[in-house]
């Protein structure tokens, strides 16, 4: 990247008197990210193009975004696209893009200069989407499972399963529920999501069973929907931390006799589910609180199983032997 190069040979010394965090670019575009969590991710993709452009000689928060210019941004997006896959490697450059437009925003650039080097597109590929739809099946074994515990663990542990599933939630929404955020009369629950945004799950069925038992143990005071429960089954004041939640789902699963999930295979399936039932993808999207119908699309199996109905339509003339 010898182009990148020559760009921060006297940039990066004229910071040696480094700018007011309310001046760097970097500082200013993570700060406007929503979760800490983001923050960190983004945080690192801004690091690795910071030294990729300057050659090592400068991070997020010293680099001289200003100076960037097209055939930068170009370059870096060649020079990630070799490293990373597409979805990590965009993730970056949405970075790239937020911080060049605070860049713009703070005076340090022109209009012109900011719009050519935004303008770099996004890598394309096509990938299967992470992680797996959980069977039916599966969801029996793990309730019961929880159901022969007679600890309070398991009918909190039932509880958080059912609401997952049912209302297709992200783990970090699961755990900033509290117990005003349920509306026992309506049968709803009010879902605090990514960039501040609201949305209303509806808790029905057997979802809205196992809450009202786990209500019955915890009670109906202030504070977290879902507590930390002792092994002894004394029901503790706190906030479950959204680890707990992955190393809970994982103990149920190994004693059900499950194979590996993690807490967003819940959601996935909640909108595969959906979407195989027959409900409308503009509607699933709402219910799981996706931006973009495109996110929602990437969880529907349906595809996959026309394929598989066709791929059986095929005959293979092959006669298994007896071996040994």
């Amino acid at each position: 990247m010898t182009e990148t190069k020559a760009l921060t040979t006297t940039k990066v010394g004229e910071l040696a008197r480094p700018l007011p965090l309310d001046q760097r670019p970097a500082a200013v575009y993570l700060a406007g990210l929503s979760t800490q969590s983001s923050r960190r991710t983004m945080r690192q993709g801004l690091d690795t193009m910071a030294d990729l452009l300057s050659g090592g000689q400068a991070d997020a928060l010293s680099f001289p975004w200003w100076e960037v210019r097209f055939q930068h941004t170009s370059a870096v997006r060649a020079a990630l696209n070799e490293r990373y896959q597409a979805a990590t490697t965009n993730k970056m450059l949405s970075a790239l893009r937020g911080t060049l437009e605070a860049a713009w925003k703070l005076g340090q650039m022109d209009a012109e200069d900011y719009r050519q080097a935004a303008s770099v597109r996004n890598v394309k590929a096509e990938t299967l989407p992470a992680g797996r739809a959980i069977t039916s099946g599966e969801l029996s074994a793990l309730l019961e499972t929880c159901g022969n515990d007679q600890n309070a663990g398991g009918v909190r542990d039932a509880a958080m399963i059912a609401v997952l599933y049912s209302c297709g939630l992200r783990r970090a929404e699961l755990v900033a529920l509290d117990v005003e955020d349920y509306d026992t009369q309506g049968g709803t629950l009010l879902i605090r999501g990514k960039g501040g945004k609201e949305r209303l799950a509806h808790v029905v069925s057997g979802a809205a069973a196992a809450l009202a038992d786990w209500l019955t143990l915890r009670g109906e005071g202030a504070g977290p929907l879902f507590c930390p429960v002792r092994k002894d089954g004394a029901i503790l004041e706190g906030r479950l931390t959204t680890q707990a939640v992955y190393h809970v789902l994982r103990k149920r699963a190994e004693q059900a006799g499950v194979k590996e999930l993690s807490p967003h295979d819940f959601r996935r399936t909640f909108v595969s589910d959906l979407l195989d039932a027959g409900a409308d993808i503009s509607t699933v999207q709402r219910m799981a609180g996706h931006a973009q119908v495109t996110t929602t699309a990437r969880y529907d199996r349906r595809p996959e199983e026309a394929k598989r109905a066709a791929a059986n339509l095929l005959h293979v003339p092959y006669r298994r032997r007896v071996l040994g």
